[in-house]
């Protein structure tokens, strides 16, 4: 699924883009304004993603959360039908939303090595990241929904 994430709901993105979805939010574009938002949904073909009543009935394509907990709003988005699973090879940057890649030679001190485990790439901000204790948090978070 391609979505936008307004303001409010900033805490669905890495589960978001963990399980593989193109998640643009709001102010990692610089978007506070709703007519800015909306734009950026339409022309990008994104469903909008909000708490907002108002915001969500001009917008057309979109999913209302009621919820301000983000493990209560992950089993709204759950119940609406978008699909959380994590993928089994990581597609998302969860902080910028770019397109990994395996790294099959050296990686930064912060990572594993690659021989020992499977390391991905940001495309766009050279984040790294490998299936570790997050993952596994954000998995069994998932499953209990």
């Amino acid at each position: 699924m391609r979505l936008a994430l307004d303001v409010m709901c900033g805490g669905l993105r890495s589960y978001l883009r963990m399980c593989g979805h193109d998640t643009a939010y709001a102010l990692d574009r610089g978007i506070e304004c709703d007519d800015r938002l909306l734009a950026l949904a339409r022309a990008e073909e994104r469903t909008l993603v909000t708490r907002d009543v108002t915001l969500a009935e001009r917008a057309g394509d979109s999913l209302l959360l009621r919820e301000t907990a983000v493990e209560k709003q992950l089993c709204e988005l759950d119940a609406a039908g978008v699909d959380l699973a994590l993928t089994d090879v990581p597609e998302r940057c969860g902080r910028c939303n770019g397109r990994l890649e395996r790294v099959e030679d050296d990686t930064p001190e912060y990572a594993p090595p690659p021989d020992e485990e499977r390391v991905w790439q940001c495309t766009v901000c050279s984040q790294c990241f490998w299936k570790g204790s997050h993952w596994d948090r954000v998995e069994n978070t998932l499953a209990s929904l």
